[in-house]
């Protein structure tokens, strides 16, 4: 992380309790990089409102976290998303998740500014209140928002020789060792290779077409027995629900199974022992991309954002 964070995030509760905390805005450039990674319809400004946590030499540096899927879960949330170069908007400069506070500056308070020290006196007082309270999801995969990022560099990204020899020999002789296909392939559906391995643009707006059905599997994929069930998301509680209603459908039960297993960890058979957990369970039911592309359950007093 480099010295500023974007101004955003503001009205949240570590910017006011103990402490006051006033920033100083200006306007930087937008880097180049935020550019390259962003998937928001809106274009970015050339410029964006910051404000100096710190003052040190330091421009460039690595984030506290991805900010992808990091607010999958409902304890987690972005404090401050850092500016960065190198890095994606939206990174997490500071953060919360679960009883963590995550602080991405590297300099001790003789250094910060002085909004700077109060914000991360704020943050001490502010995770106080989740003693005891562990994080509920940790990371197991990539969100699926990364597969469109990813789609851009089919052309520019390869695998190493160490991680190319490491691959089943039948997959490296099937590409000749390519290390630009092998990295294709072992990042996005192998059947997809064919149709776009020389056209990133039709393999990015293929994953955006579809993105409310990707998943990972060792690989990006798109759920076509998902699609094929007139089910619009694989992230919505709702389509949880509709799964559940199938198992009674004799021509969808088995499948309805197979995805009720694919998205969640539970281990019911009856139709009956699955339409009990949904129901108890409904209000605090939540989906994580970055938790392995599965529905957990919220403790008793999580508020989940549907």
């Amino acid at each position: 992380m480099g010295n500023a964070a974007h101004a955003e995030s503001l009205d949240h509760t570590v910017y006011h309790t103990p402490f006051a905390v006033e920033p100083s805005f200006e306007s930087w450039n937008t880097p180049g990089n935020y550019r390259w990674g962003y998937l928001g319809a809106d274009k970015l400004p050339d410029q964006m409102r910051v404000w100096l946590v710190q003052k040190t030499d330091q421009e460039v540096g690595g984030v506290v976290a991805r900010g992808a899927g990091f607010t999958d879960s409902p304890d987690a949330e972005v404090l401050a998303p850092g500016f960065n170069l190198g890095k994606s908007y939206g990174d997490v400069g500071i953060g919360r998740h679960g009883n963590f506070l995550q602080w991405g500056y590297s300099a001790p308070p003789s250094q910060m500014t002085e909004p700077g020290r109060r914000l991360f006196l704020n943050g001490i007082h502010y995770i106080k209140k989740f003693d005891g309270k562990a994080p509920l999801v940790r990371v197991q995969s990539s969100a699926r928002t990364d597969a469109l990022g990813l789609t851009r560099l089919v052309n520019r990204l390869s695998l190493d020789d160490r991680v190319i020899s490491r691959l089943p020999q039948s997959l490296r002789d099937k590409y000749h060792s390519d290390p630009r296909a092998l990295f294709f392939v072992m990042t996005f559906s192998e059947s997809l290779y064919d149709r776009y391995h020389e056209d990133p643009n039709g393999l990015t707006q293929y994953y955006r077409e579809n993105l409310e059905w990707v998943y990972r599997d060792q690989v990006f994929k798109v759920d076509e027995e998902l699609k094929g069930l007139g089910i619009d998301s694989n992230r919505k509680v709702e389509s949880l629900r509709r799964l559940i209603e199938l198992l009674r459908d004799a021509q969808h039960a088995a499948t309805a199974k197979k995805l009720l297993k694919r998205y969640t960890d539970q281990p019911f058979e009856a139709p009956q022992h699955w339409r009990q957990w949904f129901e108890e369970n409904k209000d605090r039911i939540f989906f994580s991309d970055v938790g392995g592309y599965k529905f957990f359950v919220a403790p008793a007093g999580y508020v989940v954002d549907k």
